[in-house]
């Protein structure tokens, strides 16, 4: 068929197109139709509803958000503005051992309560979640994962023990139904109090209705990120290797001025075990953490932000050491008199975060908490600070690259089916951006902005951000995993 007589509902033409599979750039047009990519090549001749012009632009797979808590943002925000306006158009939820599913509770227990209000928790099964984003679309695609203290939550009254032989089995059936629903796999947050007092036997038990599949991510935010790392990587590596999953360590960082260097150590022990099992990580472009506020971490960091108090709601944005001085209160006091609350931990080095980002299975994921009155600007700027700091300023990363790290990686690390890719038949998901002036524009002080130079995000081949607002459309999918397509 000659090439004027190809049709496609839109044409991007004269752009330079990086497409995900870490090859080099190149130029091409690229031709849509019903949602799909149907040709890249030289369509100067074809036939279309509409002509895009990317001079001077870069054209790419739409970017994978591999680290999110974005399960009830997806419901309330369904434009998923924060994400779109960075060229995000998948995200991977349930991390960290906590899902909004399946839980029904009137007080949700920190860190839960990260996922959002107590009304959002009204799943009594990780089916019910799907079936309700999949009524309502939203403009993004989700990758859902289950969390491990989630279950704990649903299933039993005393979260500070190790699980008995009936929760266990409790706990095992809300496997069984989540990857009956669409789960891609189970994520735990051993770190946090509700899940802190669960053996490594328990979470052995746990995921053994996973390694009958043999196609599951297991994403885990370590036991211990500071001193006790590399025991916490080979626990998580344990109980990997028993679920026969993909392991992804979760923000993958060393906290504690201390430990800063060591991710020569975790990247060699990671580095070692990827010889023998699956495993890859995610990082963000940044040297802070956020979560709920806890006095370890605030005695751990240089510096703290208050992101919110339940309490005390006027307080959201300030520096927990000022607020020490002014309220004339002790860091123990000062964190009874704000909690429930959250913070940003400045924890880490920068150095220790190149080295992370250059190594060759890290994925870029946000970890952003969107309900955060005063939330981090990784929720809002994370996949453009990367392309501005370390592609454009520090070239840390080539273009493709980075690239490849927001897309084809993930696509392949989670069994994507035909998305990652610039690629004939391939969805049309795509960003379009100017490599000259793309950058994130949310700060520690001001984080809730959008970013800049994201000319164009598309999802299933419609437009879902203009490069100044959303659109409006909501062509987001719930993706299937690899287990269920296979049957």
């Amino acid at each position: 068929m000659k090439a004027h007589t190809l049709s496609f509902d839109t044409i991007f033409t004269a752009g330079t197109i990086v497409d995900g599979s870490g090859a080099p750039p190149y130029h091409a047009d690229v031709g849509i139709r019903q949602g799909r990519i149907s040709a890249i090549g030289d369509l100067s001749q074809a036939l279309s509803n509409e002509r895009i012009d990317c001079q001077g632009c870069m054209i790419t797979p739409g970017f994978i958000d591999s680290h999110t808590h974005d399960d009830g943002y997806l419901l309330t925000h369904p434009d998923m503005m924060p994400k779109v306006s960075q060229g995000i158009t998948t995200v991977v939820t349930g991390n960290c051992g906590i899902s909004l599913a399946p839980v029904i509770t009137s007080s949700p227990p920190q860190p839960l309560d990260l996922l959002g209000p107590a009304e959002l928790f009204r799943f009594s099964s990780f089916s019910a979640w799907l079936n309700e984003l999949k009524a309502q679309p939203a403009a993004v695609n989700v990758i859902p994962l289950l969390g491990h203290t989630s279950l704990r939550v649903a299933f039993m009254q005393d979260l500070q023990r190790t699980a008995n032989a009936q929760e266990i089995t409790a706990m095992q059936r809300g496997v069984d139904e989540a990857l009956a629903s669409g789960a891609f796999g189970l994520s735990s947050g051993l770190f946090y109090p509700p899940a802190a007092a669960a053996t490594t036997t328990e979470l052995l038990e746990v995921v053994q209705p996973m390694a009958a599949l043999g196609t599951t991510i297991y994403a885990t935010h370590l036991r211990d990120e500071a001193d006790f790392i590399l025991p916490a990587i080979d626990e998580a590596l344990e109980i990997g290797a028993a679920a026969r999953s993909t392991i992804v360590f979760s923000h993958h960082k060393l906290a504690g001025e201390h430990n800063h260097g060591r991710s020569r150590q975790t990247l060699a022990r990671i580095d070692q075990a990827s010889a023998l099992q699956n495993v890859c990580l995610d990082c963000h472009p940044y040297p802070a953490t956020s979560t709920m506020l806890r006095l370890d971490r605030v005695r751990l960091a240089s510096r703290t932000i208050v992101t919110w108090s339940t309490a005390h709601p006027q307080y959201a944005g300030k520096d927990f050491a000022t607020l020490e001085k002014e309220l004339g209160m002790g860091d123990e006091e000062l964190l009874a008199y704000l909690s429930p609350a959250g913070a940003i931990y400045f924890l880490m080095h920068e150095q220790d975060i190149k080295r992370i980002f250059a190594y060759p299975l890290t994925m870029v994921g946000s970890d952003g908490l969107p309900f955060d009155p005063h939330p981090h600007p990784r929720q809002w700027g994370t996949f453009t600070r990367v392309l501005r700091t370390m592609v454009r300023e520090q070239s840390l990363l080539n273009w493709q690259q980075a690239i490849h790290k927001m897309t084809g990686l993930p696509a392949r690390q989670y069994r994507l089916h035909e998305r990652g890719l610039i690629q004939e038949n391939y969805h049309a998901d795509l960003v379009i951006f100017n490599p000259d002036t793309v950058t994130d524009q949310a700060t520690f002080e001001k984080p809730v902005q959008s970013s800049r130079g994201i000319q164009s995000v598309w999802v299933a081949g419609e437009q879902v951000w203009d490069g100044q607002q959303v659109t409006g459309k909501r062509p987001g999918q719930v993706l299937t995993p690899a287990h269920l397509r296979a049957s």
